[in-house]
């Protein structure tokens, strides 16, 4: 099969095409090469496959490009996007552009195909919005839900922030060109995605950001109570959910299926960084800050659609994932410290003043 990784210089599309190509299959990506790591995803990829084929684009304006890349595709792996809360509320505008726009500008091209391709989209859990229709409680350490264990897919709809609503647009859109246009498309509504290859900050990927501020000792921020709660999902994981999606589309085209670790492997800010302390030995310093717009409290993937559907469900534990994590960190540790360099200044000034 022929696959286009829309977004495949990111750490998700970076990672699936190096598997897609051990398995010599063909592999085209397109990427802007906007995101912090990207173009090191990138020469890395071209260092191991020198035949991969890569196309630097734009899908919110280069219309044109995706619909030659189409003609010789059969399955889209749509990961492109603006994936920052805190970024979406500073540029809603280009927000919307990058997610919305752009989602809508790869749907035409497959439409306009002479033989459409499957097309699998990458949503998030933000389209459900903050959940306040869900009572919550908590411990000392997390947040759990009063009267059910997680999410499914039935929860309505509820676009908060500028990033929930342009993602929840693209959800859509994917979602309902399979029931107007017949497309086979499949929406994967992920939850806390981690691993090698993520250049985590503190908008977007906190599992990776705080492993990488663990090693480097420099301070993270909880925004909020700390208290916060995901199911973490190791990223082969849901590779093999895309995977299971492909090999079953006549069964699941048109569908939504949550996508997460689960009950088993939720946790929050603060057990992570207990866990890095505890399991690795970091001391890592932790300073607050107001909550920010549209975070939950606490989301946990009911993930019982995707066992019964696509006879998947998560084998990578958060111990193991995280282990694997962080060796591939300290395999960079120069290049992080060149990349946080300022950071490692300051707190270095402040620690000697």
């Amino acid at each position: 099969m022929r696959y286009l990784i829309i977004g495949g210089a990111g750490f998700i599309g970076s990672n699936f095409a190096e598997k897609l190509l051990n398995d010599n299959a063909e592999v085209v990506i397109l990427d802007d090469l906007s995101r912090a790591g990207a173009q090191s995803n990138l020469k890395h990829l071209l260092r191991k496959f020198p035949k991969l084929r890569f196309v630097q684009a734009d899908i919110s304006r280069d219309q044109a490009i995706l619909n030659r890349l189409m003609a010789r595709t059969d399955v889209v792996f749509h990961l492109a996007a603006q994936v920052g809360v805190s970024t979406s509320v500073a540029d809603p505008q280009r927000d919307f552009e990058i997610n919305a726009q752009g989602t809508l500008n790869v749907l035409e091209a497959a439409r306009a195909s002479s033989s459409p391709p499957m097309v699998l989209y990458a949503s998030t859990n933000k389209v459900y919005g903050e959940l306040e229709n869900i009572e919550t409680r908590e411990d000392v350490s997390r947040y759990f839900f009063e009267s059910q264990n997680s999410i499914a897919e039935t929860q309505p709809l509820d676009f908060h922030s500028p990033y929930g609503c342009s993602k929840g647009v693209g959800d859509q859109y994917v979602r309902d060109y399979a029931r107007i246009y017949g497309l086979k498309t499949v929406v994967f509504r992920q939850s806390c995605i981690y691993g090698p290859g993520q250049f985590g900050t503190e908008d977007q990927g906190w599992v990776a950001w705080f492993s990488i501020a663990a090693m480097l000792g420099l301070p993270v921020v909880f925004y909020g109570n700390g208290k916060q709660t995901r199911d973490l999902l190791y990223v082969d994981d849901l590779f093999e959910a895309w995977m299971a999606a492909v090999k079953r589309i006549d069964l699941v085209a048109g569908k939504v299926f949550n996508i997460g670790g689960g009950c088993e492997h939720a946790l929050s800010l603060k057990q992570l960084v207990e866990h890095l302390s505890k399991t690795f030995g970091y001391s890592i310093e932790v300073f607050f800050d107001r909550w920010r717009p549209g975070d939950q409290r606490i989301y946990v993937s009911d993930i019982s659609r995707a066992k019964k559907e696509l006879g998947w469900e998560p084998r990578v534990g958060v111990a193991e994932g995280t282990k694997r994590l962080l060796e591939w960190i300290k395999q960079r540790d120069t290049f992080f410290r060149r990349m946080f360099s300022l950071q490692l200044e300051a707190v270095e000034f402040k620690r000697s003043a």
